[in-house]
């Protein structure tokens, strides 16, 4: 089946979501990693919580209720005004280095995000990162009011691009992002940014593990879940090569 549409994760995927780090350190000095890692971790987990108590809220809410527990849980409180410094950073995410050139070398099939993010902060971060100009579409989950790895999350980008599953290939870092992605049926390209190799490495070293390296045990190794992407890449800039093939 020919690939008429490239669909990608926004977060981890197209933006670095450790850029966050800058912001979070500069706030609470000491604490910037612990913060970063732990708010990451939590915002998910209220992600994929909220699906299943049925009671949803829009990733905006998610974020800033994630922060306030990751803030709360290690005792750091400023009335509010650091709260709001670091929430605005995921407005202005770093790009992956190789993000633009690797959605230019796509040209000439349709192009989309699809992301748990909601609508305003999708449009504000791509327009901040001149990615919007190269994109046909970004798809927020918010119009199924439920968040990956939901099948009916997934099943936005057909009504909205006009396609089946076969003819997506998706594209994530997320490992249980890959696994909800292929049990839905698209092909599946995971970013392996961290690879098992490495991830030996750094678990085998000795003293206490930092949260950077815990973080990437939890959530940048593939899930068992019994569902495997179809191409393992280590970075965006293979993509061209994967579809063409």
């Amino acid at each position: 089946m020919t690939i008429k549409a490239v669909v990608f994760d926004a977060y981890g995927t197209l933006y670095d979501i450790q850029s966050v780090a800058s912001v979070t350190e500069q706030a609470f000095p000491g604490y910037g990693d612990v913060i970063t890692q732990v708010w990451r971790i939590k915002q998910l987990e209220y992600t994929w919580l909220r699906s299943l108590m049925g009671t949803y809220e829009d990733f905006g809410v998610v974020t800033r209720d994630s922060l306030a527990y990751t803030l709360d849980c290690l005792g750091l409180d400023d009335g509010g005004a650091a709260a709001r410094r670091i929430f605005d950073k995921y407005l202005h995410l770093d790009p992956y280095p190789d993000a633009i050139a690797a959605l230019t070398a796509l040209h000439g099939r349709k192009l989309a995000i699809l992301s748990n993010g909601s609508p305003d902060m999708l449009g504000a971060l791509t327009r901040n990162t001149g990615l919007d100009g190269l994109l046909d579409d970004v798809i927020s989950i918010d119009a199924a009011k439920v968040f990956k790895p939901d099948p009916a999350a997934y099943a936005l980008a057909e009504t909205r691009l006009g396609v089946t599953p076969r003819e997506v290939l998706f594209v994530s870092s997320n490992p249980w992002d890959v696994a909800g992605a292929k049990a839905f049926g698209f092909t599946v390209a995971w970013i392996e940014r961290v690879s098992r190799e490495t991830m030996a490495r750094e678990l085998a070293r000795s003293g206490p593990l930092p949260p950077l390296t815990m973080f990437k045990a939890l959530r940048t190794q593939m899930d068992v879940l019994g569902f495997e992407p179809d191409h393992r890449i280590a970075s965006l800039a293979e993509l061209a090569r994967v579809v063409s093939a």
